[in-house]
């Protein structure tokens, strides 16, 4: 045996295949929320929502091997808000044992937070949907992750953070995920300003199809997302896997009756919209709570984020996709209750970590901990956004919008080129010399105004 493989530690390998698992599932969340974006824009919009998504995969797995995972994961770093350099580049980063659990591996846990670090910005740039240029998004998410998710992640869950030595509690992204992207999606909303038709058009989902199938991803990927951070496999995860399902059925069943009160109809967006706001609700807690508390989380979490939509309206804003009041809320409100609700005997459950719980044990402090995160990363991230955004506005060549005829236009065939779908005519003509039909097939953009006409799609 060599010396190096004699010096390497002695890992878990069930703790690292769930772990890597769970990598994956985070990952398919992140077409998911491309998916669940596409299908509530209008069709000209569809393919750049999705394509955006996965640009944030491309873009944050460099910035994370450049000098993300060593800003927010490194050990050497006593500063309370922001790690070194140690990790650059990867340096240093491989049999070493994680942070997260010293039975698996830096490298894995490298990767699995690195999902982490992507679907953040992927969720905060739906704000600016239908009218924010791409070449300046991918700059934007490269900067982001640095000066905002980065810092929110060291100070949450860094063992030398500020929050974390404080007390806060959040098992897999309520603050750093959640809570930094709602507020991020706040900014560029107020930077874009509102789109052309806003306040006079009706701007219904194109696609309800594409909504129900990227609420499927994310909530398969969701397993990954909040039972993966236990960093084991282990009973801790598990319970993390129930309460995250529960939360997030007893969100969709509340946000949905919300709705039927309304229109006296099963709306399938209020069902996919309420399970994501359980999803979200559940995020900080999920490795603290019980079955119980996740009915509440769900419950709550919908009727509040329900209400939160209409903000928008109150102050005149153009949040696109609601995301301020799903993410920036529902992570809040996820923050609040998980002071409320944490269980010392539903951590231990991993066998080694200690809390002092929250309400339901007596420790009421924890809620104001809770607050403090909460309130601490929604005002860092909405405010060093729209810092960065107003700069880049102003930069020539940065513009953030499009401009008035490419928004019209629609911006996959303005900004990509390329389209979610098209237009076949098929013709029969017929030969005047044989006298033999023959089908002819034209492919077109399709218009906006007839993306919904079925009866126009084939015309024989």
């Amino acid at each position: 045996m060599s010396t190096t493989t004699s010096t390497i530690p002695v890992y878990d390998a069930g703790d690292i295949s769930w772990v890597l698992t769970s990598t994956a599932l985070v990952w398919l969340m992140i077409p998911g929320v491309g998916y669940f974006y596409s299908g509530m824009s209008r069709s000209k919009n569809a393919l750049s929502l999705i394509m955006l998504s996965v640009l944030s995969v491309a873009i944050v797995s460099f910035q994370w091997f450049v000098w993300g995972f060593s800003l927010t994961f490194s050990k050497t770093s006593t500063n309370p808000y922001i790690g070194d350099l140690t990790n650059a580049f990867f340096r240093g980063v491989n049999v070493n044992p994680s942070m997260g659990n010293a039975k698996v591996p830096d490298i894995v846990f490298a990767i699995y937070q690195c999902m982490f670090a992507a679907i953040t910005p992927a969720l905060a740039i739906g704000s600016a949907a239908e009218r924010g240029r791409i070449m300046p998004m991918i700059f934007f998410i490269f900067v982001w992750t640095t000066v905002v998710y980065d810092p929110i992640a060291y100070w949450t869950w860094n063992v030398s953070g500020w929050s974390a030595k404080l007390g806060g509690l959040d098992f897999a992204g309520g603050t750093p995920v959640h809570i930094s992207s709602g507020a991020a999606s706040l900014a560029y909303a107020l930077v874009l300003g509102k789109r052309q038709g806003h306040g006079t058009e009706e701007f219904k989902p194109h696609n309800m199809a594409n909504v129900v199938l990227g609420t499927a991803f994310l909530w398969f990927g969701w397993f990954g997302f909040n039972g993966g951070s236990a960093v084991a496999g282990n009973i801790r995860a598990a319970m993390a896997c129930v309460v995250t399902n529960l939360a997030a059925s007893v969100g969709g069943l509340t946000w949905m009756l919300m709705d039927y009160r309304l229109e006296h109809k099963f709306s399938a967006l209020g069902f996919c919209s309420g399970a994501v706001v359980g999803l979200v609700a559940i995020t900080p807690a999920s490795g603290f709570v019980g079955p119980a508390s996740a009915v509440a989380f769900g419950f709550i979490g919908a009727i509040i984020c329900n209400l939160a939509c209409k903000l928008k309206h109150a102050f005149n804003y153009d949040d696109a996709l609601d995301v301020f009041a799903v993410h920036g809320v529902g992570g809040l409100v996820g923050d609040i209750l998980t002071g409320i609700f944490a269980e010392s005997y539903i951590a231990a459950l991993d066998g080694s970590t200690v809390i002092n719980g929250g309400w339901l044990n007596g420790n009421f402090i924890q809620v104001g901990y809770q607050i403090a995160d909460g309130c601490a990363g929604m005002s860092y991230s909405f405010g060093v956004t729209y810092f960065i955004l107003f700069v880049m506005d102003k930069i020539p060549g940065f513009s953030l919008r499009v401009d008035a005829e490419t928004e019209i236009k629609g911006l996959d065939a303005g900004e990509i080129g390329e389209l979610a779908y098209y237009h076949v005519d098929k013709i029969v003509m017929v030969d005047p010399k044989t006298h033999e039909p023959k089908l002819i097939e034209q492919i077109h953009e399709i218009p906006t105004n007839r993306v919904n006409d079925t009866t126009q799609l084939n015309n024989v």
